[in-house]
């Protein structure tokens, strides 16, 4: 699976005049690895401008490009920069030479918060979704949670925000299918912080 995944991200740089640094592969790698091998929990950081962000938005497109009936939902500290993530995922749907046939004609669900792909029917939520962290997901229902940048001043700077910020990171082990995959990606703001491999990888969140 991991060289569908290396030909989706190469085809999409090629379409870009750009040749996929080695490190984008590396990532690559590590958010497959984390889609397919138990306990599915991964936590992802690396230096600034380092395009991991970039290499997400396109490992969400691979899957459901891979698997149509993925439904993804994108946390982030604010649904502004939760909908940023959406808006990359729904380009390279868009653009993509492999994607033409998933973007459907009458577009329902293809704005800021959420799309849906063409995909097979009976699936009640959308291919992608996106919220800020405190936002309403209460009956939700993801396959893949992609965490990006929950970890920031405005939700970690005092130990009663990041009390709440890890009781409400609990609540999505409710909100993730049996086989589901959850990755965080983010820098720690603090010494406390969520970004700790044990817990995430035993726990979710502890």
């Amino acid at each position: 699976m991991i060289t569908d995944y290396y030909d989706f991200l190469d085809e999409w740089n090629a379409l870009l005049n750009m040749k996929t640094p080695a490190h984008h592969r590396r990532i690559m790698e590590f958010l497959v690895d984390v889609l397919q091998v138990p306990p599915r929990r991964g936590l992802l950081t690396a230096f600034r401008h380092s395009g991991k962000s970039t290499v997400v938005g396109i490992f969400a497109a691979a899957t459901l490009y891979l698997k149509p009936d993925t439904r993804i939902m994108i946390l982030s500290a604010e649904s502004v920069l939760a909908s940023r993530m959406v808006a990359h995922v729904r380009h390279i749907l868009e653009n993509h030479p492999r994607c033409g046939a998933m973007v459907p004609d009458v577009k329902k669900e293809w704005g800021t918060h959420k799309i849906t792909i063409n995909r097979p029917i009976g699936i009640r939520e959308p291919s992608v979704i996106c919220q800020g962290i405190h936002g309403n997901i209460t009956g939700a229902r993801a396959d893949l949670i992609i965490c990006d940048d929950i970890e920031v001043p405005n939700t970690s700077n005092t130990a009663a925000k990041r009390t709440a910020l890890r009781e409400r990171l609990r609540e999505l082990d409710f909100i993730l299918s049996p086989a589901g995959a959850m990755i965080y990606i983010g820098t720690p703001h603090t010494m406390d912080t969520i970004y700790r491999v044990d817990e995430i990888k035993e726990e979710g969140v502890a």
